[in-house]
């Protein structure tokens, strides 16, 4: 028997109006925390004093809380094994937090994952008032990391405090899991898993504009780099345009993605494409071009298609255009993949998606809209190496993440309360 039902959501709907100020200012002093990436986590990351605040919270709501620093063995384990890692990243006062709230009966475990990190705010000029000073105006919150995605974060930890408030016990156990370095491609999340953290559901809590994510596309990072001979513009019979060079190798990756096009379909998720991004050769109008080098963006599709593919497929159009040029076959183009992550997928009709479903409709009193995404995150992670039921929903959207006076709406922020707190009693039940 469902432990929720109309009359436990009216009264958590009670409870979330009396005590809506009080979550939004929980919200408020994260968001005033800078806890940006530096060099996308390369460089290292400011994510401590966040991570302080958050572990500090959960002591105080009667969490069990570990921390886990950060630890480069494990993800070049995580690479080794699993083909997901971005090395030699600083790693110093980077740690993970993990709170774990256990139910007053057995049951199943839910765990919400979300990010402490942000993107930089280095237009600060450009901002109507300071990033990391979060400001309401007209229902929304403004400032560094609202949507992405400490909000979502945030609303993970509130609907905890929402059912203690409420005194509404539940069953099971609830984990959250704030890790670091996501903007870096991912790292806090495979520090989680490799440390063994598990659930029998995961809600990764991005911003997915009141829709549920089931799958988003992998990605693959390449950059192509050519090698001319400069000479006099008024004598270019004498040089090798790298420019004029890597146009060919251009002009057969739009083939490639064209082919893609004609014969890959997805139910959720626009067609594979190939996005020529960056471009940079040359020197002068008057110079025939001594190098050039352009970056391009694969987006792949779940299941149908794979990483290995995808890069074999790449450099064989690169190879295929050198064979065919008596310059290219003897200066091969350089070819580096500098990101990459895989796709994601849940199948629509399982326990935890139905579960999710009747949350929603609890909370909202509509269908929650089942969605697709272009852009990758770290569902991906928790399904496809933890093997995790997994799927993505949280306040927030697309178009606000790294956005110059970033936003969130706050009534978006405490109806993700509600449903995830309804989620955690239909869920967690045995």
């Amino acid at each position: 028997m469902r432990i929720s039902g109309r009359n436990t959501v009216e009264a958590l709907k009670k409870v979330l109006e009396k005590n809506k100020q009080k979550y939004i200012d929980r919200l408020s002093e994260l968001v005033a925390i800078d806890t940006h990436d530096l060099g996308h986590g390369i460089d290292g990351g400011l994510e401590k004093q966040g991570q302080d605040y958050m572990a500090e919270l959960f002591r105080k709501m009667g969490a069990e809380v570990t921390l886990d620093s950060m630890k480069e063995e494990d993800i070049e384990k995580c690479f080794s094994l699993y083909q997901e890692g971005n090395l030699g990243h600083q790693q110093t006062d980077r740690y993970n937090v993990y709170a774990q709230f256990n139910g007053e009966k057995p049951g199943k475990t839910l765990m919400f994952n979300g990010h402490i990190d942000v993107m930089p705010a280095d237009e600060v000029e450009e901002w109507t008032t300071p990033p990391f000073s979060p400001t309401i105006r007209d229902g929304k919150l403004y400032g560094r990391g609202t949507a992405d995605m400490k909000g979502g974060l945030m609303a993970a930890t509130m609907a905890v405090k929402l059912l203690q408030d409420a005194g509404i016990p539940f069953s099971g156990s609830v984990k959250i899991t704030s890790v670091c370095d996501e903007e870096g491609g991912g790292n806090g999340s495979m520090q989680a898993i490799m440390s063994g953290q598990r659930a029998d559901g995961v809600v990764v809590c991005e911003g997915t504009s009141d829709e549920l994510i089931l799958a988003h596309m992998g990605f693959v990072f390449f950059r192509v780099k050519f090698a001319g001979k400069a000479c006099h513009s008024g004598a270019k019979q004498n040089g090798v345009s790298a420019i004029e060079k890597a146009i060919k190798v251009i002009q057969a990756l739009n083939e490639k993605e064209h082919e893609w096009l004609l014969h890959y379909k997805h139910p959720l998720l626009p067609a594979p494409n190939l996005n020529v991004g960056l471009i940079h050769g040359g020197t002068a109008g008057s110079t025939v071009a001594e190098d050039c080098m352009f970056e391009v963006c694969v987006h792949y599709l779940p299941n149908q298609m794979s990483h290995n593919q995808v890069v074999k497929e790449f450099q064989e159009v690169v190879e295929r255009v050198a064979k065919s040029d008596a310059w290219l076959e003897e200066h091969l183009p350089e070819v580096q993949i500098t990101q990459f992550g895989g796709g994601f997928e849940m199948e629509e009709h399982s326990f935890f998606v139905d579960s999710f479903k009747r949350a929603y409709s609890e909370a909202r009193g509509k269908a929650v809209k089942v969605v697709g995404s272009p852009a990758g995150c770290d569902s991906r992670l928790w399904r496809n190496i933890a093997d995790c039921p997994t799927i993505q929903f949280g306040p927030g959207n697309l178009a606000q993440c790294h956005a110059v006076d970033e936003w969130l709406d706050l009534e978006a922020y405490l109806q993700s309360i509600l449903i995830y707190a309804e989620l955690i009693l239909d869920f967690c039940q045995a």
